[in-house]
């Protein structure tokens, strides 16, 4: 190729097949490489490394193949990775952290396994403020001067992403976004706490893996999360309380899982659908049919009086031995007590005797009355 002055290349949408070439690697002042939605097989030529400046790559609904290769986290100007929709298998590299002006990354819809890397705090464009990326992202724009119109043409970089569900076009607005797509994978492992420092991310999918593990409790801090997809994983424990602190969810979705417990209250989370929690079968509470004070009630002060319970048992039978023997033992030990005690027990004894003979003397005479009147 001759052209070492092209910046953008966008062959997208198109019926084109085969291989990259190795020689897109002279294209050396490439920024933007678009070849979506075509049939391009093989894997990500190793020569594509020698495009130093490139900040978009989007490779997304082909049929590319192989590792997603280490090399990629040396292109450190790398702000968009969109990979979906390929076949794409292995490991996701640890360098892709090193892509500290990363904002997008969608590596959906592949054969990736093992675990997320628990680096991805370490891109930083994603835990600060949109501004501080928009001068970086505004070298992927260019222009054309027509000297004779005196006037330009310029030309900005959009893409179809999938967020909230569907797809959605993002032609002016693509510096402001901040996204982690790596859905319908193979990846295993947990959740790692260290994503949730991503606080400026505005939409998380992990969904249709293998996840384990508990939802990060300090998820709440991603404040600016407005779409967050865990479903059909192997997710266990409760939902996190801090999960009422994201107040721009607009879309969520927990379902077939194994979380449980009671749905944390909010004005924010009983607005969603129960379909968002189902496939969950210890999980209660609004918006799910399932009482909590029916089901989970019970069986938390089951926990909780097994314990209490046995001491109980414990200090009746101890106080049962110290009143006993305190008594018996005095009564034993001193005879004045002992000729007391029985005295008392006898004086006792006749006035019940005492009582009873005059009660019965009482219905007995009253009984005969009774009986020669009506005669």
């Amino acid at each position: 190729m001759r052209w070492q002055s092209l910046t953008h290349l966008n062959l997208g949408s198109n019926n084109l097949s085969g291989e990259i070439p190795e020689s897109i690697g002279s294209l050396f002042s490439l920024k933007a490489f678009h070849l979506h939605n075509n049939s391009f097989s093989g894997g990500i030529p190793l020569s594509l490394n020698n495009c130093t400046f490139l900040g978009l790559i989007d490779f997304a609904e082909n049929k590319l193949t192989g590792n997603i290769p280490s090399w990629i986290g040396e292109s450190t100007h790398l702000m968009v990775i969109r990979l979906r929709s390929n076949e794409f298998f292995g490991d996701i590299p640890q360098q892709i952290c090193r892509l500290s002006s990363l904002i997008i990354l969608d590596l959906a819809n592949n054969r990736l396994s093992g675990s997320i890397p628990r680096c991805l705090n370490n891109i930083s464009a994603m835990a600060t403020i949109p501004s501080a990326i928009d001068d970086k992202f505004s070298t992927l724009k260019f222009s054309i001067y027509l000297g004779f119109q005196r006037s330009s043409l310029g030309y900005r970089e959009d893409l179809i992403l999938v967020v909230k569900g569907r797809k959605s076009a993002y032609p002016n607005i693509l510096p402001l976004v901040r996204i982690v797509d790596l859905s319908c994978n193979n990846l295993s492992g947990g959740i790692p706490i260290e994503i949730s420092s991503l606080f400026e991310l505005q939409s998380l999918n992990l969904s249709r893996n293998h996840l384990m593990g508990r939802i990060p409790e300090n998820i709440g801090g991603m404040k600016y999360l407005e779409s967050l997809d865990l479903s059909n994983n192997h997710l266990s424990g409760e939902i996190p309380q801090s999960i009422t602190n994201l107040t721009f969810l607009s879309y969520l979705d927990l379902s077939y899982n194994n979380l449980s417990g009671r749905i944390p209250s909010s004005t924010q989370l009983q607005s969603f659908n129960a379909l968002d929690f189902i496939g969950n079968p210890e999980l209660c509470g609004a918006p799910l049919l399932k009482n909590c004070t029916e089901n989970e009630g019970p069986q938390g002060d089951e926990n909780v009086e097994g314990p209490e319970r046995s001491w109980f048992y414990i200090g009746a039978a101890t106080g049962f031995i110290v009143g006993f023997w305190g008594v018996c033992g005095a009564l034993l030990c001193k005879r004045e007590w002992r000729r007391a005690y029985f005295k008392f027990l006898n004086n006792i004894k006749d006035r019940v005797y005492v009582v009873t003979a005059l009660k019965w003397s009482w219905v007995c005479y009253h009984f005969r009355r009774y009986h020669m009147i009506s005669l």
